[in-house]
């Protein structure tokens, strides 16, 4: 079994704080840079979005959101500690003004950079459940991989009370794995 770590838009804007901040969304980077030190993942993967000033996620353009992430800010950034661990694979999305994307498999090349590394299994952390991290889970599940949602290094916005909860249970309706922790996720 080869597995994967996929960290999801770890970046300032969605940290607390940031233009987009995920209530406790600092407390994901702990143990998801623990378990990258690890030494246990076959592949270290991330995604980030990289949006273009105009985003057609953005408020001003029509979205729900307010501007975040935008290519060449610190907002885009990934958190340190995430830039410091040895990526294998690190992809941008929803980086032109018409098109979203939630799942880090959406027009990245992925699933493709993964399985040419001969990876079957994907843990899934990061930012934030009820959104990429959800979509992202659910993208690697469509695309072959076995999948893994540990709790403890995924945070939800929460836009209305429980969307996280209800996101988890939708993948593992899915067939994800959904574990308390990530020392949890079954590794090869």
């Amino acid at each position: 079994m080869t597995t994967a770590l996929l960290i999801v838009d770890v970046q300032y804007d969605f940290l607390p704080g940031g233009a987009l901040g995920v209530p406790a969304g600092d407390e994901v980077v702990a143990p998801l840079v623990g378990a990258a030190r690890s030494g246990r993942f076959d592949v270290l993967a991330a995604s980030r979005d990289a949006h273009p000033a105009d985003h057609c996620s953005f408020a001003r353009q029509g979205g729900p959101w307010p501007p975040h992430c935008v290519e060449g800010t610190r907002g885009a950034e990934l958190h340190p500690l995430v830039t410091s661990l040895p990526l294998d694979v690190v992809v941008d999305k929803a980086t032109t003004p018409e098109i979203d994307a939630y799942s880090a498999f959406d027009g990245t090349g992925l699933a493709a950079a993964l399985k040419a590394r001969g990876v079957d299994t994907v843990v899934v952390v990061g930012l934030a459940t009820d959104y990429c991290v959800h979509a992202s889970a659910r993208d690697a599940r469509a695309a072959g991989f076995d999948v893994v949602v540990p709790r403890d290094p995924v945070r939800a916005v929460d836009v209305e009370a429980g969307d996280g909860e209800r996101a988890l249970a939708e993948l593992a309706s899915l067939g994800v794995d959904v574990v308390d922790r990530v020392a949890d996720a079954a590794c090869g």
